[in-house]
């Protein structure tokens, strides 16, 4: 084996090449692990926040908004339902003057259209009224089965009353006669000796 100047300047280069990519290798893991190492302490900090705030404390917080919400989300809907009754008697309101209106301008007989108005709104009223009955049966329907259970409540209480009161009776009964025979037993064995 012969060993040239040109061979072991090969081989040198070759292994500082080498050199150069594990030192470059060994840089980019240093860089790495020093980014899982900030990455790690910002984790950590950010537990160490969170767990500053309790759960439970947490969960009421979210539940009081939770239920505020639900009482404006009531509300609302109770003022959307208030605009558009509202809404309804003014545009029934602009139709009837718009008609009336339209019958003074042009002189035309408007009267079937008039009617026909007058109509329909008598045939809302009477659709309203009966929702409004129907509301009111159904009140009073719920009032019966709120009675009629109490009613049977108190039917229940009192007779569980009366069946304690009629076993205190028969226990007591009970007792009466097994002292009755007792002593019959007694006068008995008396009047045999």
């Amino acid at each position: 084996m012969s060993c040239t100047i040109e061979k072991i300047l090969t081989d040198a280069k070759t292994l500082l090449e080498r050199l150069r990519e594990h030192d470059a290798a060994a840089e980019s893991l240093v860089d790495q692990s020093a980014a899982l190492h900030r990455r790690y302490q910002e984790d950590a900090s950010d537990m160490k926040d969170m767990s500053k705030y309790k759960p439970h404390i947490l969960l009421s917080q979210e539940n009081t908004q939770i239920r505020d919400l639900q009482q404006e989300n009531r509300e609302l809907w109770v003022s959307l339902e208030e605009h558009q009754d509202a809404l309804e008697l003014i545009m029934s309101k602009y139709r009837k003057q718009m008609l009336q209106l339209m019958v003074a301008k042009k002189a035309v007989d408007a009267e079937p259209v008039l009617k026909a108005h007058q109509s329909h709104s008598a045939e809302i009223e009477s659709q309203i009224d009966r929702i409004c009955e129907m509301g009111e049966v159904m009140r009073k329907a719920v009032q019966v089965d709120d009675d009629q259970f109490c009613k049977i409540q108190e039917k229940l209480a009192q007779l569980e009353l009366e069946n304690k009161e009629l076993r205190k009776l028969l226990s007591i009964s009970s007792e009466s006669l097994q002292a009755r025979k007792e002593n019959s037993m007694d006068t008995a064995s008396q009047a045999i000796k």
